[in-house]
């Protein structure tokens, strides 16, 4: 089963667009492990047991445990989660965007050494920063193309004078992801919840793509905007939220509700997605 496949089934068997992101950090840890980088594989796997049930997928976040050299923490976790969760896919957010042999030394980090099931990568280098990740057919690739943050419209809004009809950079990113850059139909795009308008063009431009929209929740993307602009049975939406799932327990409080209160506010945030999906379209 290749990843899209993977997205497709989770989908259906979790009833939820939503995914989780592990982004740990020990210093909002709960109780007694507040503050030890000891500590993040069994943060990190409590969240993935009390939510596995409710996710479309997880996606650790690399920099997260390489700052705090946990390393072996992040694969002892993908193999927690392979292990109480198979139908559920572990997207590594690592953003790499090298070429040539660093690259393949990255797909290989990502696919052999941890074995996630789909990768983020930066194509500001053009094709060549991908190809390498293509060539584990049952992977994924999730590009960058419009981004969350801000400063993502100091170029991705950029129009492009030499191209017909002057594309905004992100517009020809999502048209070459869609046509000739998925050679084996293993591309998906990252494009931010706080831009409902840029997710419903990339939908337009990339129809059968699955799209990653991280924002959700504490960033301030709005949940029902965000389906609405970019859900269809075509192509899954795995809509992220981290900090409001993970941090949903005060670090101050004693630590021995954060796993119940990780799992309340994923239920709400799977309910909420699976109400605004139901929504008649307007």
């Amino acid at each position: 089963m290749n990843f899209i496949q993977q997205l497709h089934q989770a989908e259906a068997l979790n009833d939820s667009l939503l995914c989780v992101g592990l982004d740990p950090e020990p210093a909002k840890f709960p109780g007694s492990w507040q503050g030890d980088a000891g500590r993040i594989y069994d943060f990190c796997a409590a969240i993935v047991d009390a939510t596995k049930d409710l996710v479309i997928a997880f996606k650790p976040q690399i920099a997260y445990f390489a700052a705090h050299r946990a390393e072996a923490q992040l694969e002892q976790l993908i193999a927690h989660i392979k292990r109480v969760a198979p139908q559920v896919p572990v997207i590594l957010d690592a953003k790499r965007g090298d070429i040539g042999a660093t690259a393949e030394q990255y797909a290989k980090e990502a696919f052999e050494r941890y074995q996630a099931d789909a990768v983020t990568l930066s194509p500001f280098m053009g094709f060549d920063s991908i190809e390498p990740y293509l060539r584990y057919p049952d992977k994924g690739a999730i590009l960058l193309c419009r981004t969350s943050n801000p400063g993502g419209s100091d170029w991705q809004n950029q129009r492009l004078a030499d191209l017909p009809g002057q594309p905004k950079l992100y517009e020809q990113l999502a048209r070459l992801a869609q046509t000739d850059w998925n050679k084996n139909g293993q591309l998906g795009l990252v494009v931010g919840a706080t831009y409902p308008a840029e997710i419903a063009r990339v939908r337009e431009l990339a129809p059968t793509l699955p799209l990653l929209i991280p924002g959700v929740g504490a960033q301030g993307g709005d949940a029902e905007a965000t389906v609405q602009a970019g859900w269809g049975p075509a192509a899954p939406i795995i809509v992220s939220s981290s900090r409001a799932v993970l941090y949903a327990s005060p670090a101050a409080g004693s630590g021995e509700d954060f796993a119940a209160a990780a799992r309340r506010v994923a239920l709400q945030t799977r309910e909420q997605l699976n109400r605004a999906r139901r929504a008649p379209q307007a």
